[in-house]
């Protein structure tokens, strides 16, 4: 496969890279530890033309795909993996979905808002007892004269605390599962406290409560019974998102291991020259390569119009896991300073393990690709 970014995309990673050094950076540290949405970072974000990046351009968006997308995420996520997430969920599930499945009105007055940032989407598929199993989901959507009411709970739904608009999955009777766009100031509408976390705390994760929201039928996103449909398209494009920020937490790993190793002496030399650093150093550049490499080929698949339900499987996979690797080998090169709150590294560490589990956990990214390679 020929992995040569076009101008376009090597453009929006810069602007990216520069986004995150000169906005995201610095505030890293206090997001972590206070757990604050930064909702003034998004709106810069936006402004620097990385929200909307793949909403067509007739729609106020950067007319981008997949691959620039997950390109910005790890940048962004090389800095803070909050940051990360915020953009990964607003982007790759909540833009794509209407973006993809949107009707002419919902892309002019919803979309329009979501690409220059005046809104935050959030993606609220997940619930307290169902997890992301699609068949066991218990929120409804009742149909009423004017239109439908929505009862249930979700959980866990990132850039839940700040969001303007939840896409939610509810079941529609016989019809199976349905997506629908719920704005925030619909009655009914409940978002919970910021659920606290190991990592990844500045992502304005919480439970949202639907109380006989009542929206009208044009808020439905495509047709009744396609939920499924939709939820799995944009699984598989947001798990390309997630393996993005799981390299970009890679790489902040190996950067700060590669600089201690190089300024750390120890019996007269620096300790990247002891073999066993090295070998350490060799495996997080090797593994966060190669999660780099296969991230690109989902997205390219996905950019192509084609299937890339293994391949964004396979990319989380590796990503996450290098992730925890790479920030385990990590806090072991600098030893008791890589625990030290004093350092980035245990932030790292911390936020690593969410790869893990976020949108299906490593144990279901292995039946996925087992499934798809026996089928």
């Amino acid at each position: 496969m020929n992995f040569d970014l076009t101008q376009g995309q090597q453009e929006i990673i810069r602007r990216a890279g520069e986004f995150a050094e000169r906005h995201v950076a610095p505030r890293a540290v206090a997001i972590d530890r206070t757990g604050e949405f930064p909702r003034d970072l998004f709106q810069a974000a936006a402004a620097a033309g990385l929200a909307g990046l793949n909403v067509p351009v007739a729609y106020g968006g950067g007319g981008q795909g997949v691959l620039a997308c997950v390109g910005a995420i790890e940048e962004v996520s090389r800095r803070c993996a909050s940051s990360g997430a915020i953009l990964l969920v607003h982007n790759l599930l909540v833009c794509e979905a209407v973006s993809t499945v949107g009707s002419e009105h919902q892309r002019d007055a919803v979309l329009r808002k979501l690409a220059s940032g005046e809104w935050l989407g959030a993606f609220a598929l997940a619930e307290p007892e169902a997890g992301s199993d699609l068949s066991s989901l218990q929120t409804t959507a009742a149909r009423i004269a004017s239109g439908y009411r929505l009862s249930g709970a979700k959980a866990w739904v990132t850039n839940g605390t700040s969001a303007d608009a939840f896409v939610v999955f509810a079941k529609t009777g016989d019809a199976g599962l349905t997506a629908f766009l719920v704005e925030r100031t619909r009655g009914g509408v409940r978002v919970g406290t910021r659920t606290e976390s190991l990592g990844v705390c500045g992502s304005g994760c919480c439970e949202l409560v639907l109380d006989g929201c009542e929206i009208p039928a044009e808020n439905r996103l495509g047709a009744e019974g396609d939920g499924i449909r939709i939820a799995s398209r944009a699984l598989d494009t947001g798990r390309i998102g997630v393996a993005a920020q799981a390299i970009g937490i890679g790489r902040a790993c190996l950067e700060q291991a590669l600089d201690y190793a190089r300024t750390r002496r120890q019996g007269g030399q620096a300790i990247g020259e002891f073999q066993a650093v090295q070998w350490m150093l060799a495996d997080m550049a090797t593994d966060i390569d190669a999660a780099r490499l296969l991230t690109w080929k989902a997205a390219s698949a996905r950019d192509q119009g084609l299937a890339c339900t293994l391949e964004s499987a396979v990319a989380k996979l590796t990503a996450s896991e290098a992730a925890v690797r790479a920030s385990g080998k990590g806090m072991q090169v600098l030893g008791s300073r890589g625990y030290s709150r004093q350092h980035s590294m245990e932030r790292f560490f911390r936020d690593s393990k969410v790869t893990e589990i976020d949108l299906g956990s490593s144990d279901i990214q292995r039946l996925t690709i087992a499934a798809q390679i026996l089928a």
